[in-house]
């Protein structure tokens, strides 16, 4: 049986943050599914074709990773690409707090899929896509936050 997981989140916009997260768990698994996950209450900053782009552009040449844009459940993303884990970057205490509230509704809801929390790397605990965006917001310099194919269309943008 194939290990398959969805890193579901927003990417708004996509960064070394979410890099790590992905780039250390593509050995624990045989598939890696990167779901952008549409959230009724956020207003995103980048469009999910831009963020679907910049996906691709970084991760287009490994075959075991692959983005989907989804609505609804996590879990029900899990069930239509088969994946058994869901996982989760953790930065600080509270993260996990967060994350283990909707790790144990979504095991109550579907049983059969496992969270897999991973810790970033001290380098990326204060690098948050909404803080990134606060920063882009009023003119800041993001550049050091961000994976190069990212940063060359925002960038490009300004």
């Amino acid at each position: 049986m194939q290990r398959i997981c969805l890193f579901p989140g927003t990417f708004d916009p996509v960064t070394l943050g979410h890099t790590d997260i992905i780039d250390r768990a593509l050995p624990l698994f045989d598939k890696l599914y990167i779901g952008i996950g549409r959230n009724v209450n956020k207003q995103p900053m980048f469009s999910e074709q831009q963020r679907l782009e910049w996906l691709t552009k970084i991760y287009g040449g490994i075959v075991k990773v692959d983005a989907v844009v989804y609505d609804g459940l996590t879990v029900e993303c899990c069930k239509k690409v088969g994946a058994q884990f869901i996982l989760r970057g953790i930065r600080y205490v509270n993260d996990f707090e967060y994350e283990k509230a909707i790790a144990d509704m979504n095991r109550s809801i579907a049983q059969n899929i496992e969270t897999i929390f991973l810790t970033c790397l001290p380098q990326f605990t204060s690098v948050a896509s909404t803080l990134v965006r606060d920063v882009l917001k009023n003119g800041g310099d993001v550049s050091r936050f961000l994976p190069d194919a990212v940063n060359d269309t925002i960038s490009g943008s300004r």
